[in-house]
């Protein structure tokens, strides 16, 4: 690697993004330990998932799993593929017919060929926290991902379910009653500044929604 090599990675970081992918097909190369990992990832986030490598190991169950060498027309109808056999001519060759069919490619080995580089990522339910330096070091993302571990805990994800509940619940009322975005984006960063997180630890998620939910009737009763 160039000190241009790095220079690039500071100055162009990736755009970092959730993809959709429920029920959309999605192809890993490859059949070590890096694409049984890729693999659960994508399965967790509801993929159809396609595994093809000659020696492929013991895959998550709910993938498709066929033991051959990857084709270029495995892409055909896939919206991703993750590169990771031990070969770099045939990573890079699915990269290319990736990038030609319009198909995001993850390069395991060479994330400059690709388009995209997935972070290590913190899942507390419905909350998920991602870490990527961009490929410059996944070591790195990984030990800081683990250290937000020890303070993130399961009641964050909680904490994020049951405001998506509260969300989808008051969102449509208030833009109903007239509420302007910005007032409504004040009214949640008022219900973060309630004591909900503690509430949550201390098992009292019913009165967590509750006062929430007085904070939000409020908002709607001074229209």
């Amino acid at each position: 690697m160039t000190d241009d090599d790095r220079k690039g990675w500071a100055e162009t970081p990736y755009y970092l993004a959730a993809l959709d992918l429920r029920g959309r097909r999605c192809v890993v190369a490859g059949g070590g330990a890096v694409a049984r990992r890729k693999t659960e990832g994508l399965l967790a986030a509801g993929a159809d998932v396609l595994v093809v490598a000659p020696e492929a190991g013991e895959m998550p169950g709910g993938a498709v799993v066929e033991r051959r060498a990857a084709r270029l027309a495995d892409l055909d109808g896939a919206v991703l593929v993750v590169c990771a056999t031990d070969d770099p001519a045939v990573n890079a060759a699915l990269a290319r017919e990736a990038r030609r069919l319009g198909v995001l490619a993850n390069v395991v080995d060479d994330p400059d060929r690709g388009d995209l580089v997935v972070p290590a990522v913190l899942r507390r339910g419905a909350l998920q926290v991602a870490v990527s330096t961009g490929g410059a070091s996944p070591a790195l993302a990984r030990r800081l991902r683990d250290e937000l571990a020890a303070h993130v805990g399961d009641e964050y994800g909680e904490l994020a379910a049951l405001l998506g509940e509260l969300r989808a619940e008051w969102e449509p009322r208030a833009i109903t009653a007239g509420v302007p975005p910005a007032a409504r984006r004040a009214a949640w960063q008022a219900v973060l500044g309630l004591p909900l997180l503690a509430l949550v630890r201390e098992g009292a998620t019913a009165e967590a929604r509750s006062r929430a939910e007085a904070l939000l009737e409020q908002v709607l009763a001074g229209r």
